[in-house]
């Protein structure tokens, strides 16, 4: 249903009548009782107090006159992966995909969304959701590293461009992030979210070379390792990108910048956006001899150099491994990058354990490695 809960009104049964009676056209609604969390109105000892939502219970009678009973399901927000807007839309309508597949299981009457004039908005014949937005007119930043990488060498504009993405950061960073909790779902969903380093191992094949499963264990509980290091500095916490890589980025003619795909609620560790576009320096360099030394080092000092020039970077370097093996952990995986080489998959993992088994990311060991 909606991700919302419903607003104060004067007459809130209103819109919940019309919601069942628009359903159901045959009943009418008799009663509506707000439930407790766990669907009582007790107070026993085992009163369950935390829940997802306040649901209510919705008496029908039928043009015979006999009554049965609904519930009406609302969600709230709390830091249990609730927190977005997106997630509880996605329980509301995984509980509608799912619930007639149980045998014995309550049914499902109706799914969808409380729309900003307090109406309800039935989502039961919709299918796939979409999303439609503006173009960014230009190319994609990862067309600039290719060419660095064939050229050998960065040019002004090249590191005019990696200077305004570091300067883009540090303005992006200065917001703090605005919801309790967010910092440790950032940090529990860089672990183990599908789309995190448990997702991106699962995604590897068995015989991958230079990436057999024992060496990606070893890698996954270092990172495990390394939740609980930060899973207390919530004061971190801010603005982000959440997926600031080189195919999210376009630069116009003019080089105006348009970012693609912000993801991952749009908060967390500044690490996370850092370590994404610095590692790329390193990538679009491995299976290209000579571009490091000819030009990527550039741009990758030049990264580093401005954005922890900024006073708000103090801390950056002691939380960014993880998210630097995440992001390395990307590049590696051929399901994501088919083309890369042992050689260039070798070296990112390498890169990644050194990091992870460090209190603190040095940017002077991709000197080392990849020199």
């Amino acid at each position: 249903m909606s991700a919302q809960a419903l607003p104060p009104e004067s007459d809130p049964s209103g819109p919940i009548r019309q919601l069942v009676e628009a359903a159901l056209p045959d009943v009418r609604v008799v009663e509506i009782t707000t439930m407790g969390p766990d669907g009582s109105s007790s107070h026993d000892p085992t009163e369950k107090a935390a829940g997802y939502g306040a649901p209510r219970r919705i008496t029908v009678a039928g043009p015979d006159g006999s009554q049965r009973r609904l519930v009406l399901h609302t969600s709230t927000a709390n830091e249990f992966g609730h927190d977005r807007r997106s997630d509880r839309a996605g329980d509301m309508l995984l509980a509608f995909d799912t619930f007639g597949s149980i045998p014995a299981h309550v049914e499902v009457v109706d799914v969808g969304a409380l729309t900003r004039d307090r109406r309800f908005l039935s989502l039961r014949e919709a299918g796939e959701f979409y999303l439609l937005t503006t173009y960014a007119e230009g190319r994609l930043y990862a067309a600039d590293l290719r060419r660095v990488a064939e050229e050998r060498r960065a040019g002004p504009e090249d590191l005019a461009r990696c200077e305004a993405l570091a300067r883009y950061l540090i303005e992006l960073h200065e917001a703090p992030g605005a919801q309790p909790g967010s910092y440790r779902r950032a940090v529990r969903d860089l672990v183990g979210h599908g789309e995190g380093i448990f997702g991106i191992i699962d995604g590897y094949p068995d015989d991958v070379p230079g990436a057999p499963p024992g060496r990606l264990q070893a890698i996954e509980q270092r990172c495990v390792e390394w939740r609980w290091k930060l899973r207390g500095r919530d004061l971190r916490l801010a603005r982000t990108h959440g997926d600031f890589h080189p195919f999210n980025i376009v630069f116009d003619e003019a080089s105006r910048l348009t970012l693609l795909d912000t993801s991952r609620g749009s908060q967390g560790d500044p690490a996370d956006d850092v370590t994404c576009l610095a590692i790329n320096y390193v990538f679009f360099a491995l299976d290209a001899p000579g571009a490091w030394q000819g030009g990527l080092r550039a741009l990758w000092r030049r990264f580093w150099q401005v954005y922890l020039g900024w006073g708000g970077s103090a801390g950056l370097l002691e939380a960014a491994a993880p998210f630097l093996a995440w992001r390395g952990l990307v590049l590696a995986n051929p399901r994501w990058y088919p083309a890369v080489t042992q050689r260039a998959r070798d070296a990112l993992l390498t890169f990644v354990e050194r990091a992870l088994d460090a209190p603190r990311l040095d940017p002077e060991e991709a000197e080392r490695i990849f020199a």
